[in-house]
């Protein structure tokens, strides 16, 4: 997948894509019809499938002191697009010269000039440009004055148990880990829920009581509800999975106030500090 950070940087000979447009955040069930309804269609055209997102997210940006609620940071949803079958992924930095965007311009300059779109692909409640002020209504509109297609997916409900009738979200996904439920927030993406964090130096006391662990911050990840839970860890460049435990809390007991993941790897003994770590929960 060609990683892209400015609208300048796709060269002509890339330009003419199927393109999707979201945050992507999760990258759930519903996300995944977008993104494959979009590949869908750019391989029977003979495109490119190209993907367009922003960093940071508009909330970060917006109100820089929330709590961190990202389910899948930069790092891990590149991975995951990257896995789907993207060809580009768009990383369009949202700062002030975004934020104040109009939707025309937004279209006119990133989508049309910039990227020569064929065709467009974005979920039912897609918004864009200065104030959200531009919606399907507005894509559709200069579709048809810029000879763009445009396909708007439906939403897409779920058939779990408890969340039955609901729409597919990245709200709905949150609600399920905050509520310790890491199975059923994967039954929702449809994959792994996953903190990727580097291992960092700790006080080592594990190793004392014969029960070492690697010790992740969770960064800009959601933090799920404080516990344990069971694990599958990948460690990255290799192709292994380790199953293990994980803690996510406080460590009250040694005076820590820090929310931090311990991960205990069974049946392991190698050095990974530094490292980045792939948890699967």
């Amino acid at each position: 997948m060609r990683l892209l950070r400015h609208i300048n940087e796709v060269k002509s000979n890339y330009k003419g894509s199927v393109v999707a447009l979201g945050n992507f955040d999760g990258f759930h069930r519903g996300h995944q019809v977008v993104i494959g309804e979009a590949g869908r269609m750019a391989r029977e055209m003979g495109l490119l499938l190209t993907v367009v997102v922003t960093e940071p997210h508009p909330v970060s940006f917006f109100a820089p002191n929330v709590p961190a609620f990202r389910l899948t940071p930069f790092r891990e949803r590149a991975q995951l697009l990257e896995q789907y079958g993207v060809d580009q992924l768009l990383v369009l930095p949202f700062d002030k010269d975004l934020a104040q965007m109009s939707a025309q311009d937004f279209v006119l300059d990133i989508l049309v000039r910039g990227l020569g779109a064929k065709h467009i692909f974005v979920g039912y409640d897609y918004r864009f440009g200065k104030g959200r002020g531009g919606g399907t209504d507005v894509l559709a509109w200069m579709g048809d004055m810029e000879g763009f297609g445009l396909t708007v997916v439906r939403a897409v409900t779920v058939g779990l148990e408890g969340y039955a009738g609901e729409v597919y979200s990245s709200t709905l996904v949150r609600k399920a880990l905050q509520n310790g439920e890491a199975r059923k927030a994967g039954a929702l993406l449809g994959h792994w829920w996953t903190i990727n964090g580097r291992v960092t130096k700790g006080d080592q006391r594990g190793r004392t009581i014969g029960f070492p662990t690697a010790n992740i911050e969770l960064g800009e990840s959601l933090e799920p509800k404080l516990g344990v839970y069971a694990v599958r860890v990948k460690i990255e460049g290799q192709d292994r999975v380790i199953n293990g435990v994980a803690n996510v809390g406080k460590r009250p007991t040694f005076d820590k106030r820090d929310i931090l993941m311990e991960v205990h790897l069974f049946g392991f003994n190698e050095d990974i500090y530094d490292m980045h770590l792939r948890v699967q929960m």
